[in-house]
């Protein structure tokens, strides 16, 4: 067991630059199937900034030293001294030795094994062919090295391997030399000519199918391109090269950034941590974000593969020529390359749905986050293990407060900013106070108020009040915002938060805007919200308005204000900004939830409120309307999101309530379903342009509500849509209906999907999914078959994540069971993985994280189980951070 007393914190305050820089590094690998020997050789000097004691103290994790040398010399014992996690070098041991004046060389023998490594950090096996992951402290599982960020050198590394076996040996950078050696073995060399810290480094050797295409930079430079995935899956790699070379011209257009190497790699793997790495001219990728075919991808994988290709392209620059001092700056980097990756995908798709969905994770993760017993702030104060905190406040809500620059400055300003924060900082490893400099300077803008964003946690709450004045066409706005208490931080401070918004005539147009006095408080229609209390007076105001506040989601918060039914219903009709019209939806929903929630705690029948009708039909009739933001604003609110609307959940009526809903909107509008989706289901042709994909997702979400009133129709419907679809969209969404519902054939079409697609890993997947988050009560048997079904590998975190991710985290219905049986489950799966592989053990400790949310019997039978993982011998520091944090 791990205890308090065992377990180091790391925090921000503490940095200290390193002791030693390294200049230069070459390494040596030697491959082999069961064993790997690492040859590093590193030229160090002593870091002028920082002090040193004369001990060299390099990171090493199960690492096998073979043999060391510093200055020529062969190090004996005593100057040396090896423990589980570092090598301390004596260099004031090491006679002739002047390491404070000049440079020296460390030569470091290794032997490490890939085969048994489970965790996929640092170098491993994954179907026979070597892969790395080194973000965020991996590279110290392949050699000894100073194995922090603001460490940058230029690597030259050289693969040796069975030719046969491991014909493609890759690293970062541009290749050099490559040959054949003795015993059917040979070898390349690869030198990246741009300094790097270790996490970035990679290498990949094995026997892939390869993808070869160009692009041609605007300065003439043409680019070699390159996918490498698995034998047989290269047709299902076409739509990720269009994504790459679409990234690197849009990059140039609206950042005007050039990629800089003469080849960019990337490399699918099926065994892997996270959805892809930015490793330098070498990207290696969880399948699931290369991989895309129509057969065997839907809509949306298309989309995520674009997104995520460009996520790691755009990191060349917003990651890799200017990186992070420390891992406490991790949003410097991650927010600011979502933000970057979200705008692209907004350009290439519809910027009004892309914008919905990344609220929609904002609110249904981010805020649980924020309130949850791991809250931290963008840039956090501390940490036990790096790689909890990956986490969705780092990375989306770190590119909410990039957006919020965007907005402050405009798209003109935010480009000088990055203009100059690229100008001073190339190569270099900095701060979040550096980009926020950039941004201020290249501007003359004082964004002091505005760095609450990085220091402070929690979501703040903006409540709106306000007052028309008839008789002086006047309208007063009181405006309020407050940050609850977090973890170790209370008494927050007001932020600035730009308020966009509008006032809303009765057509549905935009009023005038204009304050009657401190008019800089009001840029365009963005309000500045810098006090904790404030009072905007608006002259001119013709007539009462609807106010449309908040519009494209200008700031994470939580917005109070008091609509009544008929604006909400006004809003979801007129409004001009996308966002706010659905939001007017969403709350319509919402308070129709909570109402019948409220009549189940009352002993009451819940009743259905006739005027949704009207509100649902005249948006499902606006053919205006794109069909993906149909879709959207037609889908009920997610139960994960309502619950963090309140303090305490009867999750029991929640759900009710929800279900309630969806059945009597399916009942009441069953004609409109139909109609509608006839009309937008094609079964034609397949066709994968913005239209076709817009009658997609309209008529999913049309079946959806039909599946819902549980007829033989409908499952008629659903059943032909899966047998004779031409694509995975449409596959995919009727199996999911089919395998939620009360379909009495559904472990049939199961077996059958199965059976059809069991050689496409991708797509069971899927089919694992669609079982897991199955929310009847024989869920909970069927996943404890799942994972002793052959397509199950539980060293394999997409098969994890499929199954126990899928039913902790997607079936609250079954997860929080009321006989504890899904907690059960979940710590037994934790406690089989903990050891295998911590980084995915500890994410999925994280669904234990918002038990106060629930009534005391639940809260107990979670607790138990948290208290049950930490007292697992030998536990990991990132499954006991996670624990302990939760139970306080």
């Amino acid at each position: 067991m791990k205890t308090s007393d065992s377990i180091s914190v790391k925090y921000r305050k503490d940095y200290k630059p390193s002791a030693f820089l390294i200049n230069k590094v070459s390494l040596n690998f030697e491959l082999f199937d069961d064993y790997a020997i690492v040859t590093a050789r590193m030229m160090l000097q002593a870091n002028p900034a920082a002090e040193s004691s004369g001990a060299l103290v390099l990171d090493g994790e199960e690492l096998e030293l073979q043999g060391i040398e510093v200055a020529g010399q062969k190090l004996v014992q005593e100057q040396y001294e090896v423990d589980s996690e570092q090598l301390t070098i004596w260099l004031n041991k090491i006679d002739g030795l002047d390491y404070q004046q000049a440079s020296f060389e460390l030569v470091t023998k290794v032997k490490i094994y890939p085969a048994q490594n489970t965790s996929l950090e640092g170098l491993y096996l994954s179907s026979e062919k070597f892969c790395t992951q080194c973000e965020a402290e991996g590279f110290r599982k392949i050699t000894y090295y100073l194995d922090r960020p603001d460490v940058m050198s230029t690597f030259t590394v050289r693969i040796e391997a069975e030719k046969k076996k491991y014909p493609h040996l890759l690293s970062n950078g541009n290749q050099i030399e490559h040959g054949s050696l003795a015993n059917g073995r040979h070898y390349a060399i690869w030198q990246d000519p741009f300094r790097k810290p270790s996490y970035l480094f990679a290498l990949c050797a094995g026997d892939y199918d390869l993808l070869e295409d160009h692009f041609t930079t605007r300065s003439g430079r043409e680019i070699k391109l390159e996918i490498y995935v698995d034998k047989g899956k290269l047709e299902q790699c076409h739509h990720a090269m269009e994504s790459l070379k679409k990234s690197m011209a849009w990059d140039e257009e609206v950042f005007g950034l050039e990629y800089d190497l003469d080849i960019y790699m990337i490399v699918a793997v099926g065994d892997f941590n996270m959805g892809a790495m930015e490793n330098k001219g070498l990207n290696i990728f969880n399948t699931k974000y290369v991989l895309a075919h129509p057969e065997t991808a839907t809509d949306q994988d298309f989309e995520d593969v674009e997104a995520v290709i460009a996520h790691e392209y755009f990191h060349n620059w917003t990651g890799n020529r200017v990186t992070c001092r420390d891992w406490f700056q991790l949003s410097l980097k991650e927010g600011l390359t979502v933000f970057r990756d979200q705008q692209f995908t907004a350009d290439q798709t519809d910027h009004a749905v892309k914008r919905i969905e990344d609220v929609k994770v904002i609110r249904s993760h981010q805020f649980a986050e924020d309130a949850g017993p791991m809250a931290h702030p963008i840039r956090p104060d501390s940490y036990i293990e790096m790689n909890n905190f990956y986490t969705v406040t780092v990375y989306n809500k770190g590119a909410e407060v990039i957006r919020m620059y965007h907005t402050l400055l405009g798209t003109d300003g935010f480009r000088r900013g990055m203009d100059l924060y690229f100008e001073r900082f190339d190569g270099q490893a900095v701060t979040c106070e550096d980009f926020v400099s950039a941004m201020e300077d290249a501007n003359d803008y004082d964004l002091i108020q505005f760095r609450r964003w990085y220091s402070q946690a929690g979501t703040p709450e903006v409540t709106v009040t306000s007052e028309y004045d008839e008789l002086h066409k006047k309208l007063t706005l009181q405006i309020g915002q407050a940050c609850p208490d977090t973890p170790g931080q209370s008494n927050k401070q007001p932020f600035h938060i730009p308020l966009k918004l509008g006032l809303l005539d009765k057509d549905g147009n935009d009023l005038p805007l204009e304050l009657a006095s401190n008019k800089e408080q009001l840029t365009g229609d963005i309000l500045h919200l810098t006090e904790a209390e404030q009072t905007f007076e608006f002259v001119g105001v013709s007539h009462k308005p609807v106010l449309s506040l908040l519009r494209n989601f200008s700031a994470p918060v939580r917005l109070f204000y008091d609509y009544n039914d008929q604006e909400l219903a006004f809003l979801y009709a007129h409004d001009k900004d996308s966002f706010n019209r659905w939001e007017a939806g969403q709350r319509l929903f919402a308070r129709v939830i909570w109402q019948l929630c409220a009549e189940q705690e009352a002993g009451e029948p819940m009743q259905f409120p006739l005027h949704l009708v009207n509100a649902v039909q005249n948006l499902l009739s606006d053919e205006s309307l794109d069909g993906r933001f149909k879709a959207l604003a037609l889908t009920l609110p997610d139960i994960k999101a309502l619950i963090e609307e309140v303090e305490r959940v009867n999750l029991d009526h929640l759900i009710a309530a929800h279900d309630f809903l969806k059945r009597e909107l399916a009942k009441q509008l069953e004609m409109d379903w139909l109609v509608h989706y006839q009309a937008n289901h094609h079964v034609g042709a397949f066709k994968q342009d913005k239209a076709a994909i817009a009658k997609r997702a309209f008529a999913g979400v049309c079946l959806s509500y039909l599946v819902a009133l549980d007829k033989p129709k409908a499952y008629e419907l659903a059943v032909s849509q899966l047998v004779n679809s031409n694509n995975m969209t449409d596959a995919e969404t009727a199996l999911q209906l089919l395998m939620h519902s009360n379909y009495s054939q559904k472990e049939q079409i199961a077996d059958d999907f199965y059976r059809k697609w069991q050689n496409e890993e991708l797509v069971v997947n899927k089919w694992l999914s669609a079982q897991a988050t199955d929310p009847t009560d024989s869920t909970i048997e069927r996943v404890k078959g799942l994972i002793e079904h052959p397509a199950f590998d539980i060293k394999n975190p997409n098969k994890v994540r499929s199954v126990v991710g899928a039913f902790a985290g997607s079936n609250l219905p079954q997860f929080h069971r009321n006989d504890g049986k899904g907690y059960v489950f979940l710590a037994e799966q934790i406690k089989q993985l903990y050891s295998v592989n911590p980084q995915t053990a500890a994410r999925l400790t994280g669904a234990f994280n918002r038990w106060k949310k629930f009534d005391d019997e639940r809260q107990r039978l979670m607790c138990e189980q948290l208290q049950g993982i930490l007292q697992l011998p030998d536990l990991s520091k990132d499954v006991y951070e996670i624990a302990s944090k939760a139970l306080g």
